[in-house]
């Protein structure tokens, strides 16, 4: 048994799918074609499908015209190693989107995503609560997650 996210985009598929790929390390496109029949979203030819991967993940995507726009029912989280991997991906993702709180933001096509370092989840499940506390709390005040601020309310 295989599972694949599936991701449907009223135009630019290629251009999200390519996008994504070139920022995640491990990742590629595995395929791109066109359904060769009249469907509901269009004449034969008109609506894209890809095949990718991001990091180990696989997904499916479609460019079909208008839908449902993406929503924070669906997000990829990238568990970053170094606040260099966190600003790299954030400063890319950000282009054309829209930032949150606690790490979320938006990419240009409306797709959320949650660049989060690896030492956050280390430093929440601390076994001090006072500590675990302090993290959250110093976590929530943030959009970019900053690895030295975290590290700094860890220690009080």
């Amino acid at each position: 048994m295989k599972v694949t996210q599936h991701l449907w985009f009223e135009k630019d598929m290629e251009a999200a799918v390519r996008f994504y790929t070139s920022l995640i390390g491990g990742s590629s496109v595995e395929w791109v074609s066109t359904i060769p029949a009249d469907t509901p979203s269009g004449p034969a030819g008109s609506v894209k499908l890809a095949g990718f991967t991001l990091g180990d993940q696989r997904y499916m995507a479609i460019e079909a015209g208008p839908l449902d726009p993406f929503n924070h029912s669906f997000s990829i989280i990238v568990e970053c190693e170094t606040q260099g991997e966190i600003d790299r991906l954030w400063e890319a993702l950000e282009d054309g989107g829209s930032t949150e709180q606690c790490g979320w933001l938006r990419d240009r096509w409306g797709l959320s995503w949650q660049i989060t370092p690896k030492r956050l989840g280390e430093l929440m499940s601390d076994p001090d609560p006072a500590k675990a506390k302090r993290v959250t709390e110093a976590m929530l005040k943030m959009k970019k997650f900053d690895i030295a601020g975290l590290e700094a309310a860890a220690k009080g």
